[in-house]
């Protein structure tokens, strides 16, 4: 409806692209309004677990998730912080192929085929970039004293 009303007088050739545009823009707003809606709004069986559906305690899981909110202090906060700098680091240092081979396979959460695609290379070489950057990097944040 929107490219009709809107968008009407547009050539032909530059409507697939509109509506690709609208329906992308539509179902991230879709997305960000149910975000917002379940921030205000939780019903209760959103809390209620599926093994206990007789002893449920509204009370009991609000106070645990307080606890876990309480458990994220400034000190943890700046702990992850300064981790996660460290990791971004020694990432910039590995080799190109290792650190591109590492990011599409535990960043980007592709399969080792894609990511063999996507390198231009064989899948063997990107599980060896993988390794020899796990390696690394576990290496590299056990002697800063960082254990994940």
């Amino acid at each position: 409806m929107k490219l009709a009303e809107h968008y009407g007088h547009k050539p032909a050739d530059e409507l697939p692209l509109l509506f690709q545009r609208i329906l992308s823009n539509s179902t991230l707003d879709w997305f960000r309004r149910q975000k917002a809606r379940n921030a205000l709004f939780s019903p209760f069986s959103d809390f209620q677990s599926a093994s206990d559906e007789d002893d449920f305690d509204i009370l009991e899981t609000l106070s645990d998730s307080v606890q876990i909110a309480q458990a994220d202090t400034p000190e943890t906060n700046t702990q992850r912080r300064q981790t996660l700098l460290a990791i971004e680091a020694e990432l910039l240092s590995l080799p190109n192929r290792q650190r591109e081979a590492f990011l599409m396979r535990y960043w980007e959460d592709m399969n080792v085929a894609e990511t063999a695609a996507a390198m231009g290379c064989s899948e063997g070489s990107v599980k060896t970039h993988c390794s020899r950057a796990v390696n690394a990097l576990s290496n590299a944040l056990r002697s800063k004293g960082i254990q994940l």
